[in-house]
């Protein structure tokens, strides 16, 4: 989370770009964005080499050689923000505006790559020397101190904390997915080294980092040592799909920095007929935007035939079943209202998802998750496309905690369901036997059907109450007497010390 001191300094830099004539709040964004950009650059290129070090595996630095950059040739090392950062005021501003935003902007050797797309109009605005040297300072204070937390990410965080400056976060559906339920989520599903993985509302590629950090961590040799799989991880793995450009570009550059060379990240509306997509994905994982509805003259027509209706929600879900191969899986937050939703389209996608695939869990969330960006109640449905049915019984989990307290500050916490979750999830042959009361348990499926498709975990759990005994009433009221004496007794001491 963003901590009072970095919102500080965040701030202050805000400040910077204000009172430098960058009015614009997009504009800050971008220009922010693209500093992160060249700071990570520069910091996954040597992480890039240790770790291809640690592998026996050759590395060549982006920075290793001459760039050309128009008809003049720049030594590559002097492109680093390690090194232009120390530079008079001066002349890291020319180095800037004429060498390394070139440099980024044509970092990509494949023109019609997602970093291409995204980055070909991409302008530095920072109007002046002193300026820029000042928000070089400033960032390099802010990346010290999340340094300082283990598995911080930057770029998101701070992009969020920007945001939500301009009051756009949680409006528009942009509020970002927490790093740790993203991380929970992909750590349930477990993707392989031949995945496919979609995220049709991709933001900042969140979902997709967490994959591809997730196969580093725990398929490393599959996928690196292997030629034909380390290439359907650089090039054919990880799609996403987005309607802001600003998010694509935050999000190709994202994931360029986490070393994946070529996602297919798209501007596209999922939901309408630009999205072609079926039969595609064996992962898909996403937080689509709750807006509420949208126009029905827009959609894809084969989604409404799944569950008629304009809200968002409950047309992601159908899209995912159309795009996901036989066979692929999903794991999606989506808000309550989807697992106890009366409407007829309500029960239409949950009757499509239990009855014509395979629902395999849902984990109700405390509704703090998204503070402070958003409160609403959330839970995660994990699903497999079959096409012909399944389900048998679905695994609920109550989850209570976070790793964070779930008030406006979101402050760390020792109570946190999140490593339980992913235990139980990976061994629920072990939670047959699970009473109701508990926190987590399987529901048949044929309860669920005569609950008219209820999902809602408060159908389904049981509360056990702890009989308690009191005191016979007399007692009480002698206490109560007793309790009464000494009030007036000391309101008699308290009263005769102020006329003393």
């Amino acid at each position: 989370m963003v901590t009072g001191e970095i919102k500080s300094r965040i701030d202050s830099i805000w400040e910077i770009f204000w009172t430098g004539g960058l009015t614009n709040p997009l504009d800050v964004i971008e220009q922010m964005t693209y500093l992160m950009f060249i700071h990570d650059l520069d910091e996954a290129d040597s992480k890039h080499a240790k770790e291809a070090s640690m592998l026996g595996l050759k590395h060549i630095s982006i920075f290793a050689q001459k760039v050309e950059i128009g008809t003049r040739t720049v030594d590559g090392s002097q492109l680093r923000w390690s090194v232009f950062r120390d530079l008079p005021a001066d002349k890291m501003y020319r180095t800037m505006q004429e060498d390394v935003f070139p440099f980024i902007k044509n970092l990509h050797g494949d023109k019609d790559s997602a970093y291409s797309k995204y980055m070909g109009d991409a302008i530095f605005k920072i109007p002046t020397p002193l300026m820029l040297d000042k928000i070089v300072t400033a960032m390099d204070a802010i990346y010290a101190q999340m340094a300082q937390v283990k598995g911080y990410d930057a770029r998101g965080d701070v992009y969020e904390y920007l945001l939500s400056k301009i009051a756009t976060a949680g409006v528009n559906g942009q509020f970002r997915t927490p790093r740790h339920i993203i991380r929970m989520m992909v750590d349930m599903m477990a993707p392989g080294a031949d995945e496919i993985v979609c995220d049709p509302a991709c933001g900042t590629s969140g979902f997709l980092v967490a994959v591809s950090d997730y196969l580093k961590e725990n398929r490393k040799t599959e996928v690196f040592m292997n030629r034909r799989n380390k290439d359907h991880y650089m090039n054919g793995m990880f799609h996403g799909f987005d309607m802001d450009r600003t998010m694509l570009r935050i999000g190709a550059m994202n994931m360029m920095t986490h070393g994946v060379d070529n996602p297919f990240i798209e501007y596209r509306d999922s939901l309408s007929d630009q999205n072609p997509d079926r039969d595609k994905y064996t992962l898909i994982l996403a937080n689509p935007p709750f807006k509420g509805s949208l126009d029905a003259e827009i959609v894809s027509k084969d989604l409404t035939k799944v569950c008629k209706t304009k809200k968002t929600e409950l047309l992601f879900l159908a899209l995912f079943l159309r795009m996901l191969k036989v066979g692929g899986r999903c794991a999606c937050i989506v808000p309550d209202g989807v697992l106890f939703g009366s409407s007829t389209a309500h029960k239409a996608i949950r009757k499509e998802l239990i009855e014509a695939n395979r629902l395999e869990a849902v984990i109700s969330m405390p509704s703090g998750v998204f503070k402070p960006y958003a409160g609403v109640s959330t839970a995660i449905l994990i699903f497999t496309k079959t096409g012909h049915g399944g389900t048998d019984k679905v695994w609920f989990y109550d989850m209570k905690a976070d790793g964070f307290s779930l008030d406006d500050k979101r402050s760390e916490s020792k109570e946190n369901d999140i490593p339980d979750i992913i235990a139980r999830f990976r061994a629920r042959d072990g939670e047959i036997d699970r009473k109701r009361t508990e926190q987590s348990f399987f529901v048949p499926k044929d309860e669920i059907v005569g609950n008219d498709y209820d999902l809602s975990i408060n159908k389904y759990k049981q509360t056990e109450y702890i009989q308690t005994e009191y005191p016979p009433t007399g007692e009480l009221m002698a206490k109560l007497r007793e309790l009464e004496g000494e009030i007036a007794k000391g309101m008699d001491e308290l009263e005769g010390m102020l006329e003393d």
